[in-house]
Formats: C-alpha cells, structure tokens, sequence
C-alpha cells in the first residue's frame, strides 16, 4: 500500500481545475451500453472507479477507447456477456447499476453485491422494487443477484426514501422499456440531470415534470452521443475546505455555484471568503471563523458527501457546531482520527420526533453504536499523527487535517483516496502544500 506524509501549516495558494464528476462519469459509461453505436465521453477525471468501469465494460465484450488526455470513447456493438464476475463487481459500489443495460440487451443480468466505501447499509431494496415494478425479477445466488425479465415495461413507481442512485437506476430501466414510466419521490441531483440530458441526446424521452417526479417514454432503439460530463462538486467542497483550513487562497477553475448553494451559504455562516466569476469559485480565508449548526439533508440540501470534508474546517472555527448527519447510517467514522489529531468533538444521536422521516437510511436496520451527530467545540490545534484510510472521504478528511496540523502526519491506504480525486498529491503540491507519496 502507498501512503501520503504530509507536513503541515502551510497555506495554499494557486489555481485548480476540477475535472468531471465521479458520480456521473461512470454512470455515464454504463448508460452507454444502452446504444446501439459508440459514444463518446469527455472531460473525465483520472481516477480508478472510471479505470475499474473501463474494465468491466471491456470484461462484457464491448469496446473502451481511451482517445485523448480526458476522452474515451465506448462502442456496445459487441457486448456479448450479461454476467459481472465477483473480482470485479466487489471492488466498487456499482455492480447494480449495470442491471438495466444487460436487461435491456439480453433480457438478464448476473452482477455481485456492490462493495466501495463502508458508510452504512446502502438501501439496494429501493432499486430493485422499481425494477421489479418494470417488470424484472430479482433473486440472489450464491452472492450473485440475477436480473430476469420478459420485457421491460413502463409503470409508475414511488421512492419511499429518495434514492440518487436508486433514480439513475430506474432511468436507465425505463428508457428501453414498453410505454411510460412515471417515478415519483425521484433524486434533484444535477448528475442526475446529467445522466438525463446525455440519454435525451441518444435518442432517449425523459423530462422532469414535476417536483421530483420524471417522466420517461420508452423507446425502442438508442444510438451513441458527444457529450460532456458536469465538473465535479465534491472535489470543488474539497479544495475549498482545504484552501480555508490552511488560511489560503484558491481558485477553483470550472466550478459551478449553482451546484454548491448550500455549501456556499455555510461559508457565508462561517465567515469565509468567496467569490463568483466566469472562471469558476475562488475561495480564501479572511478572518476568525464562526461555529455553525449543519443538517445533511437530500438534494438540495447539504450533502452528505461534504460533511466529513467540511468537519476539519468546523475544529478551527470559534465555538460550538453540530454536524447532523441524515443520509448515511455511519459516515463519522473520521472522529477518533480527528480526536487522536487533538480535536474536541462529542459524538451524540440527537431527540427527533418522527425518525422514519428525518433520516434517509433505513432507521429500523440502524445498527447499534452508530452516533447520527456531533459537537465540534473550536478553535483547537491540530498534531499530527499515523493513520489508514477508511473510504473516500474519510481519507480527504485526513488529508485536510494534516494540512492544518503540525508536524508531519502518515497517511497509509491511500488508493481509497485515489479512487475519486485525480492526482491530488500534485495538485495539492502545485498550490504550496508540502505531501509526498510513497
């Protein structure tokens, strides 16, 4: 396993460019295979869970052209296998997500359960009751889901709990399917919207008609599209967060404010420094920082994925925030890293009246011990130390943290961290931050 040293204290200064959004790239690969000719994608972040996807596309039967610094091309003309084998499906968290393309094409689908990042339960339930609802049935051998349908066929389902993947899901059910769909209680996030203009420009007929309600016409044959993919958001909080913890001064090229309202409206709390231009977001720190009480809450709310990075930040703001998470069952798995790095947090589950309403994972699978809140009592130095990381996030987190900290802190399972964010030693070096891989 590699790992990062990073020494820190040192401000950040300089310019980024953020490249396409993890969470779309990849799903944008799997809706290829719903074409009948090739696609191309552009402006793809280097990252391994698009490497891994690659992979499985390849492993499938079709065709991965990687043409130029950020492009790749995928032609489904020779897609010839309908099952995933477990090496494959285990490493990330989207194995499910190529159910409806093998669906579509074959009629049947063989994928393993999902592994990635060890956040909570993740609700695959709300998937497959929608695709059974188009008419698939869904059972599980031998760790293998298989996927068998006579046809897709349009139908109107409701989300119980909102569900982003759980919509692209179903999207990419729906568009081959007989006749409408109608899903309602459906996901806002733009790499959703994303996920829907690039269906729309193969041929595909879906709108939004409503608050969280998408309305999808199926149609009978898709043909390959040029489009480019949506930056990405969660590496635009990363950056900002880490050019404010270290007092510095960043901008962010490419970054686009619409999708960051809520996390913009938490600096503004905090009294950190930002400013709006045609080049992107530049972000910088002007001042004592304030607590803040944050809520993660479904799109367009504050997302879940910004929590663990804007923690770091809330250890050197004066006074006492809370951190309320809603979406995943177990996303504070950072605390006792930022606890032994001199912290002062307190981990609690907060009185709340109706819970099946308030939290977005399943409360009554909660599993004991999981705290859904926590106090950040600031300002307080941070010290450096050793520590592994636990998913994506907890290791950008950790990254954060040394960045602030004093002395030189070692970072080890780093390809968790290389999984979402492309080269981010070197960037973060480029901008003054002293890291080193090893």
């Amino acid at each position: 396993m590699s790992e990062f040293h990073v020494t820190g204290g040192v401000p950040l200064h300089g310019s980024v460019r953020i490249g396409g959004a993890k969470n779309a790239s990849y799903k944008l690969m799997i809706a290829s295979l719903l074409a009948d000719t090739e696609s191309r994608l552009l402006n793809f972040s280097k990252i391994s869970d698009v490497e891994l996807v690659a992979k499985i596309i390849s492993y499938l039967g079709a065709k991965v052209n990687k043409a130029g610094e950020r492009a790749i091309f995928i032609d489904p003309k020779d897609l010839n296998s309908f099952e995933i084998d477990q090496k494959h499906g285990e490493q990330g968290r989207f194995s499910t997500m190529f159910i409806p393309p093998l669906l579509a094409k074959f009629g049947e689908a063989r994928v393993p359960a999902p592994g990635g990042d060890k956040i909570g339960k993740r609700p695959l339930n709300r998937h497959f009751e929608g695709l059974e609802a188009l008419g698939v049935k869904i059972t599980l051998e031998n760790g293998m889901y298989v996927a068998k349908t006579d046809g897709l066929v349009g139908n109107t389902y409701r989300f119980s709990k909102n569900s982003h993947t759980g919509t692209e899901t179903l999207i990419m059910a729906a568009v081959k399917a007989k006749g409408k769909t109608i899903l309602e209680n459906a996901a806002l996030e733009p790499e959703i919207d994303d996920l829907i203009s690039y269906l729309n420009e193969m041929g595909a007929k879906i709108r939004r008609t409503s608050h969280r309600v998408i309305e999808i016409e199926g149609v009978e044959r898709l043909f390959g599209a040029i489009h480019k993919i949506i930056p990405d958001r969660n590496e635009a909080v990363s950056y900002a967060c880490a050019a404010i913890v270290t007092k510095g001064d960043v901008i962010i090229q490419n970054a686009r404010h619409k999708h960051l309202t809520s996390f913009l409206k938490k600096l503004e709390e905090i009294g950190a420094g930002f400013e709006i231009g045609n080049y992107g977001i530049r972000f910088y720190y002007k001042g004592p920082l304030k607590a803040v009480n944050i809520t993660t809450q479904i799109e367009p709310g504050f997302m879940t994925d910004w929590q663990p990075l804007i923690a770091t930040l809330l250890t050197q703001c004066y006074g006492t925030s809370i951190l309320h998470e809603t979406i995943m069952a177990n996303r504070f798995q950072y605390v006792d890293e930022l606890l032994k790095m001199g912290a002062n947090i307190e981990a609690f589950n907060p009185k709340v009246e109706n819970p099946e309403e308030t939290y977005n994972f399943d409360v009554k699978n909660d599993e004991p011990g999981f705290n859904h809140a926590i106090k950040i009592h600031g300002k307080t130095p941070l010290k450096s130390g050793e520590f592994e990381v636990k998913d994506l996030r907890h290791g950008a987190t950790l990254i954060l943290a040394a960045m602030a900290a004093e002395g030189t802190t070692i970072i080890k399972n780093i390809e968790q961290v290389d999984r979402g964010y492309e080269s981010l030693d070197e960037r973060l070096k480029s901008m003054g931050a002293k890291i080193v891989r090893k």
